[in-house]
């Protein structure tokens, strides 16, 4: 191993992240530093550092990054209505490199000189973390032990964490067989039984979402105020970006919101399946879209649609600190700054519908949609003129009766 005297890192406290504390410490013979981040995912991080402690840890962080990780990371990626082939919402890829930015930025106040963290070599993960540690300092090392080390089966992980006194917290009867990723967007389920693309999970794999047969019968109306493409009032109360994804998260929760059962093609090359529960986020994305409808110019919406794809597959590949997502960017935000108002929205069994959208800065002219009369608002004879030209190829062609 090359000589590396500190390295941080990306610590959860549970058994793969706790090993490679030790196995650092072992293999590489350097200080190890921890950090730990709060995104939401629902679980206590105190407990990470007592478990770091007792591995040996001197210099442990933990941080809060809630506010951080929807204000920063979240919002823009939803002002730009971000889907990744046609359904995933990006919950995991988008805490990449918020994570990514707090491990150099720890490395760099603690001197070290190399981040490490426990994804596999067969996931995205691994590519996202690392290519976001060499955008923000060129000169990491990064350190990758699953793919370095021959732990590569849960038995020899047990029998390193026994060899080396490491608790290990067993599953209690009935305990998810599933691997878990969660923060305040989403939760995601993969591998056990989700390998086969077939066989359908059990209703006991959810837990952020009753299931829409079980939701309320009664459908609940919501109003959601957006400034500049942001959600910052749910029904008239002014809340933080965090705030607003977690009362989100509850409502669309209660009623079934946000399922997805999806097979994705992952960055290195393989398929993979995954479910999700993204109630909040997907509330967002019906709503935003909505406001947009009625106040961006049709060009730059259609622009906007054309250029998402693009943005989905920098995020879920892990580019977020890359200039062309940087620019991309810039040209969304200025779109927003006119999706300002208010959206109506009704929520049942799974479902969400728009009741109803309203702003100052609306274009939609009541005058000139109507079917009644328009008062002179809009000539109907100028059509005419409009189709013919548009017409004129088409015209041409049929005359020296081309093929297509």
């Amino acid at each position: 191993m090359s000589e590396i005297n500190k390295a941080v890192l990306a610590y959860s406290g549970g058994l793969d992240t706790s090993i490679i504390a030790k196995w650092l410490q072992d293999e590489y013979g350097c200080e190890v530093v921890t950090f730990t981040a709060d995104i939401g995912q629902g679980e206590e991080v105190e407990p990470a550092r007592k478990k770091a402690e007792s591995l040996g840890i001197k210099e442990i962080f933990i941080h809060d990054l809630k506010e951080e990780f929807v204000t920063e990371y979240v919002f823009p990626m939803f002002r730009a209505n971000t889907v990744y082939e046609g359904e995933y919402l990006l919950g995991t890829s988008i805490a990449r490199p918020l994570i990514a930015k707090h491990l150099v930025e720890i490395a760099k106040q603690t001197g070290a000189d190399a981040v490490s963290h426990g994804a596999t070599g067969k996931g995205n993960d691994q590519v996202r973390f690392e290519l976001g540690a060499y955008a923000l300092a060129p000169d990491i090392r990064v350190i990758s032990p699953w793919r370095e080390w021959d732990l590569n089966s849960r038995e020899r992980l047990l029998a390193y964490a026994d060899q080396h006194g490491i608790p290990v917290e067993r599953k209690k009867d009935g305990g998810s067989d599933y691997s878990m990723d969660a923060n305040l967007l989403h939760i995601s389920y993969e591998s056990g039984e989700l390998e086969d693309p077939w066989c359908t999970p059990g209703p006991e794999i959810w837990r952020r979402t009753v299931s829409p047969k079980d939701a309320p019968d009664e459908a609940e109306e919501i109003l959601l105020d957006f400034e500049a493409g942001d959600i910052v009032a749910i029904n008239g109360e002014r809340l933080s970006a965090a705030n607003v994804l977690q009362r989100l998260n509850e409502i669309g929760g209660r009623h079934g919101i946000g399922r997805a059962d999806l097979v994705e093609n992952r960055y290195v090359g393989m398929k993979s399946r995954g479910c999700y529960e993204t109630p909040g986020g997907s509330i967002i994305l019906k709503a935003h879209r909505a406001m947009e409808s009625i106040t961006l110019d049709r060009e730059v919406a259609h622009l906007k649609d054309e250029l998402m794809p693009r943005y989905a597959a920098l995020i879920y590949n892990g580019y977020w600190w890359s200039p062309e997502r940087k620019m991309l960017q810039q040209m969304i935000d200025a779109s927003q700054a006119v999706v300002n108002g208010q959206v109506k929205l009704e929520l049942y069994k799974g479902g969400i519908m728009v009741l109803g959208r309203r702003s100052d800065d609306s274009l939609f002219d009541e005058r000139m949609a109507t079917m009644e009369d328009d008062q002179g608002a809009y000539n109907q004879a100028d059509a005419e003129g409009f189709i013919k030209l548009n017409a004129l190829r088409m015209r041409i062609a049929a005359r020296n009766n081309r093929q297509l």
